[in-house]
């Protein structure tokens, strides 16, 4: 059943809030807890692991719920990155990129906006609203190759379990989700853990409105790492997976 481009956009409007806001969430949260305990301590503070666990399979155990409500409608991209990897490889038309990929900045601003107003200042202060940078001592290279791996990861799974028309239709939320925790848990120490364009943005933007830091600077990070690492996945999953044509040689 094919579904109207209005309803496929109200489907990443509504997955990507979800997503940014249960994810960011879990990040602001943590920090806060963290607060208590040591002030200005930040996520990893009480020890590392426990914490960024919590933050990435927030957004990791949101994104399988959310696939498999709305895979069927959208697809559940609700990541720009994915989305763009989906048109490179011809598995969306260009129209429908464009509004998802609207869609998905709509849902990600909002979700950004309701998690200050249940936080408040604090959020900003502490929590910057789960906005992205480099941890201390990571330098932007290494930043934007983390980042960029980590989406090569995502998508290469999304186009072997979601795509491929031969994957069984039941493991692809379940798989995608758990490569977003999987990756997020690396990526937390390190970037905070972003591979989605619009996760990136919505929180440095509202965040710096609410009176926080200015960290747009990074933001290119967040950006065309994600990007770039999608494109790579899907091109190479594109190209793996094509049947051999008949070339004169017997192939198995």
């Amino acid at each position: 059943m094919e579904y109207s481009l209005d309803k496929k956009i109200i489907s990443e409007i509504v997955g990507t809030f979800l997503l940014v806001f249960f994810g960011t969430g879990s990040a602001v949260g943590a920090a806060l807890m963290v607060d208590k305990f040591i002030p200005n301590g930040g996520i990893g503070a009480l020890g590392g692991f426990p914490e960024w666990l919590a933050v990435s399979w927030g957004f990791g155990i949101t994104a399988i719920a959310v696939i498999y409500v709305f895979g069927k409608i959208s697809g559940g991209h609700i990541n720009p990155a994915v989305t763009i990897g989906l048109l490179i490889t011809k598995n969306i038309s260009l129209k429908d990129c464009i509004g998802y990929i609207i869609a998905q900045f709509i849902g990600a601003i909002i979700a950004s906006i309701a998690v200050f107003a249940i936080f408040g200042d604090p959020g900003v202060t502490i929590g910057a609203l789960g906005a992205n940078s480099p941890a201390a001592g990571i330098s932007y290279l290494q930043a934007f190759v983390a980042e960029l791996i980590g989406t090569f990861f995502l998508v290469l799974v999304v186009m072997g379990v979601a795509v491929d028309k031969k994957a069984d239709p039941g493991v692809g939320g379940l798989s995608i989700g758990l490569t977003i925790g999987i990756v997020l848990t690396f990526l937390g120490p390190i970037t905070g853990g972003c591979i989605n364009p619009a996760r990136g943005f919505a929180p440095i933007l509202i965040d710096f409105l609410a009176g926080g830091k200015d960290l747009f600077g990074y933001y290119s990070i967040f950006f065309f790492a994600p990007i770039i690492g999608a494109i790579i996945a899907a091109l190479l999953y594109n190209f793996i997976a094509s049947p051999n044509k008949e070339d004169g040689f017997n192939r198995q």
